[in-house]
């Protein structure tokens, strides 16, 4: 897959949740900053300990996420990881390996917190997001009676 269009890389962040809120006209700027690369299997995409520096988005492929070498999850098509890392520069908290030849979509943080400065409905898209993630959160760990 030869990811050149804006209008493609839209359509495909559209399936990030992270950024489910933020409306489809908005996408374009996040879209705008969103490079492809191009991994071989077995290639190591980030190191658990590194700096955290940008998100990805498998566009084809398998991608292995492991903790001190234990398997937590494999990305597959049209799933994020490294997400957190547009929020803050905590070192990797797994690494990441292509399992075979994958293409994906990178995000870098600061070009992330670029768009977020210039755009302020894109940044208040992205918040109500994480709100009701942090909110699902709450209500998970103290359960449905307790949440309110």
């Amino acid at each position: 897959m030869n990811m050149t269009s804006v209008i493609e890389k839209v359509i495909l962040l559209q399936n990030v949740d992270l950024f489910s809120e933020v409306p489809t006209e908005q996408l374009a700027y996040l879209a705008a900053i969103a490079e492809s690369r191009r991994f071989d299997a077995d290639d190591v995409i980030y190191r658990q300990d590194d700096p955290s520096d940008a998100m990805y988005l498998v566009l084809s492929g398998r991608v292995r996420l492991s903790r001190d070498g234990t398997e937590v999850t494999t990305a597959v098509p049209l799933q994020a990881f490294g997400t957190w890392a547009l929020f803050d520069d905590e070192p990797r908290v797994a690494t990441a390996v292509a399992l075979q030849a994958t293409e994906v979509l990178r995000i870098d943080r600061q070009d992330f917190v670029d768009v977020l400065a210039d755009n302020v409905r894109v940044t208040q898209s992205i918040l109500r997001t994480v709100s009701r993630r942090l909110r699902a959160l709450g209500r998970v760990v103290r359960g449905p009676a307790e949440a309110s």
